[in-house]
């Protein structure tokens, strides 16, 4: 069986090829990026990154998003691997909750044990070589083959898995990715609620668990990484799995302290709900995040996909349109130089999986004067006479359909000390909720994300034209204060 998992590996072939696509998802990605002086980027790696959305039978839904490190080869194998032991006839409506976590924990366990069995010969033979002595003329070639075998064997892989059976949701986590599920009522309150916690060096129950194993979780959470990697949970990663008393912050474990078990939250019933669920990569995140900040990342990627839904009619376009904003924002961060420019010199591959839960899309294209949504434009402002920076909210409006809101988020777009225009209230309150574990209680705090604008169109006058959509009044007031009076007084700012 392990041969025949290893020239799979090697062909082309997926043991996936024939199940079908699920058409109610759309995944969008980018590559990693570096940035130079002069702002371009370069790619530092081919992308890792893997994902999944295939339908079953009997209304079973699976998708995942995989983050890989040092190589895709984990990412890829997981994807794979992890659909063959879910979908193959191992689940049916039949199943209870406890049937589908026990299932789902044992398609982890065989994910890894079967990679492991795909690299034990390399395994074998890099042992080997590593305890022959040779001559020193042949010492040159032992080497070249011992990195060609690191390069095989090395890599891991963190994954966040969504299964839909009757209706009911669950999420399977083995890492740092991201699981968001938003819901939206017929009172345009909206609640987002992440699904569990990053499997990181500053999760305070996986340093619990690390602890009582023997490592000294206080230098792990102040390392931040363990053999560069933030994640306590992951996919392959010999290193960690069978090396780990040779790496100096786990040496002291009584056992493995890295493991692939997944933290498994669910059921979380789907009846009634409308909304969509969001699986990203770690990479994703921690672009938002570099340029944002981290406080409001959860609400502001969900106002991205609310806008692109009102405006995209493909859940395909909806997810690289996203992924395309972060990706640019990020970037607008570092070549502004702002305060957190410095946090945004690089950016892993990025990956987002969108799974809508009767939420439609939009129709087709309709222009800003079609009536809209608001959505929030952060525009930066650098005096040339000062060191000061300034940034301005504008209300740019986004096409809207039917009567969905759409989420604004000015806290996490904005440096501190920005003014918030107070003459639109917002009409409808988006919820963030941070589910820790299955048993934890959940906490709701409001958002103010989410803002609307009346339907009527605005009218064009007597030329043709139609009133600015986008209102700048507040930006050349504040552009105006930043300047002499002397200044201010030449020409006027902005149309009169």
């Amino acid at each position: 069986m392990a041969a025949q998992r290893r020239n799979l590996m090697q062909s082309h072939q997926s043991w996936t090829d024939d199940l079908p696509l699920c058409q109610m998802c759309g995944v969008g990605t980018a590559t990693n990026c570096v940035y130079g002086p002069d702002g371009k980027g370069t790619l530092s790696h081919p992308n890792e990154d893997g994902h999944l959305r295939f339908r079953g039978e009997d209304g079973c839904f699976l998708y995942g998003v995989f983050n890989g490190y040092d190589g895709s080869r984990v990412a890829s194998f997981a994807s794979q691997c992890l659909t063959a032991e879910l979908l193959l006839g191992q689940l049916n409506s039949s199943h209870t909750d406890n049937d589908v976590r026990r299932i789902l924990t044992q398609a982890f366990d065989v994910v890894e044990k079967s990679y492991f069995e795909t690299i034990d010969d390399a395994l074998a033979e890099k042992a080997h070589l590593s305890n022959y002595l040779l001559p020193h003329n042949e010492s040159q070639k032992v080497q070249e083959r011992l990195k060609e075998l690191e390069q095989e064997v090395s890599g891991g892989a963190t994954a966040v898995v969504a299964l839909i059976l009757n209706n009911k949701l669950f999420i399977a986590n083995v890492g740092t990715n991201r699981a968001l599920l938003c819901k939206s009522s017929s009172d345009g309150q909206n609640q987002v609620l992440q699904i569990g916690r990053p499997h990181s060096t500053d999760n305070d129950e996986e340093l619990q668990r690390l602890a009582a194993l023997g490592v000294d979780s206080a230098r792990v959470r102040q390392a931040g990484q363990i053999a560069g990697q933030s994640c306590t949970r992951r996919l392959g990663d010999y290193r960690v799995k069978f090396n780990y008393n040779e790496i100096d912050l786990l040496s002291a474990a009584k056992t493995r302290p890295i493991i692939s078990e997944p933290e498994i939250h669910g059921s979380q019933s789907l009846d009634s709900v409308t909304g969509f669920l969001l699986l990203m990569s770690e990479g994703l995140i921690n672009a938002l995040e570099s340029a944002h900040g981290p406080e409001q990342a959860n609400q502001e990627i969900v106002a991205m996909v609310a806008a692109e839904l009102a405006q995209q009619t493909s859940l395909e376009a909806v997810a690289q349109s996203v992924v395309e904003r972060v990706k640019r924002l990020h970037h607008d961060v570092y070549v502004s130089g702002r305060q957190r420019a410095t946090y945004c010199s690089r950016h892993e591959d990025m990956t987002l999986l969108i799974r809508t839960l009767n939420y439609p899309l939009a129709d087709g294209v309709l222009t800003p004067t079609q009536g809209g949504r608001i959505y929030p434009v952060s525009v930066p402002y650098s005096n040339s006479q000062s060191t000061s920076k300034t940034s301005v909210t504008l209300s740019l409006v986004m096409p809207s359909q039917n009567t969905l809101t759409n989420g604004t988020n000015t806290a996490s777009t904005l440096e501190e000390g920005t003014p918030t225009p107070g003459s639109q209230s917002p009409t409808a309150t988006l919820q963030s909720t941070n589910t820790q574990t299955q048993s934890s209680s959940s906490s709701s705090g409001d958002g103010s994300l989410f803002r609307q604008r009346g339907s009527q169109a605005a009218q064009p006058d007597e030329t043709g034209r139609v009133p600015p959509y986008v209102d700048f009044s507040q930006f050349y007031r504040l552009w105006g204060s930043d300047h002499s009076d002397s200044q201010s007084a030449q020409g006027g700012l902005g149309p009169q």
